[in-house]
């Protein structure tokens, strides 16, 4: 009798471990996920005068919906190196990627992703979509645009910069009102303390083939954009041939309209 209640106790550990054993245990939740598509992977660059954090909202809604998302640590030390380090991280992604850059994160995008067949698409969210041979600077006066921010950047020296380069930080006193003036003061004011700098010489680099050319773009244009101008954005945006929409934002849109960045961002995976 004690052998039989054994049998079944373990017959019945056995049926339980299978109906909630999680995806990759061998049990049929593992089996099932063979028969679905694979999602691609949604890689998402920060730009200058940030870090990662502010995709943090944008990234647990991605993850929700079932996306495998990284949020990508940018070197901003200039198109060319930034680029380069960011294609070397790709090689190490099975499968499909949809990369997303915000601000100076978008020059880095658009040259890591140049002849990598994996990136299926490229979203930019109040962005820099240089062209070949075109710097960062270069791009903020496409469309007859304009902006203040080089005139409040606070420089700081770095350990092995290059003779005449530095960091280049946006002056706290001007943070909120130029990169995130639809965001709380008190929010800003701690953004303005973390802000990771930029090299001053990553402005003035020129950009390398496009990866715009053949891979499908979307963007996403900030009309209140006190950075990059708005009119360089619809500018790059219709000269990259982007699926584009225009909503009233700060520079952070990612931050202050997730829900919109994220759909967006869903858009170009699921085309």
């Amino acid at each position: 009798m004690k052998s039989r209640l054994a049998r079944v106790a373990a017959a019945l550990a056995l049926a339980a471990f299978a109906a909630f054993a999680p995806v990759g245990s061998g049990g049929p939740a593992a089996g099932a996920a063979t028969h679905q598509t694979a999602k691609p992977t949604i890689v998402l660059v920060h730009g200058a005068f940030a870090d990662s954090s502010g995709w943090a909202v944008v990234s647990e809604r991605l993850s929700a919906s079932g996306y495998p998302v990284i949020a990508f640590s940018n070197p901003l030390r200039g198109p060319a190196a930034d680029g380069q380090y960011l294609r070397e991280f790709l090689s190490t992604i099975t499968g499909d990627v949809v990369l997303v850059g915000h601000s100076y994160g978008g020059a880095v995008i658009t040259n890591a992703a140049t002849g990598n067949p994996h990136v299926k698409s490229l979203v930019y969210i109040a962005a820099y979509a240089p062209a070949e041979g075109e710097s960062v600077a270069a791009a903020n006066n496409l469309g007859g645009g304009h902006t203040t921010v080089t005139d409040h950047l606070v420089l700081r020296p770095y350990p092995g910069a290059p003779a005449g380069d530095a960091d280049a930080y946006i002056d706290p006193a001007w943070f909120h009102r130029l990169f995130a003036q639809d965001l709380p003061v008190r929010t800003a004011g701690f953004m303005a303390a973390a802000q990771r700098p930029g090299a001053l010489s990553a402005l003035v680099t020129p950009s390398g083939e496009p990866a715009w050319k053949t891979i499908p773009s979307w963007y996403l244009v900030a009309k209140q954009d006190r950075i990059i101008p708005p009119e360089a954005e619809r500018a790059m945006a219709k000269r990259a041939g982007s699926t584009t929409i225009a909503i009233d934002s700060s520079h952070v849109a990612m931050i202050s309209h997730p829900n919109v960045v994220t759909a967006l961002i869903r858009s170009a995976a699921a085309d």
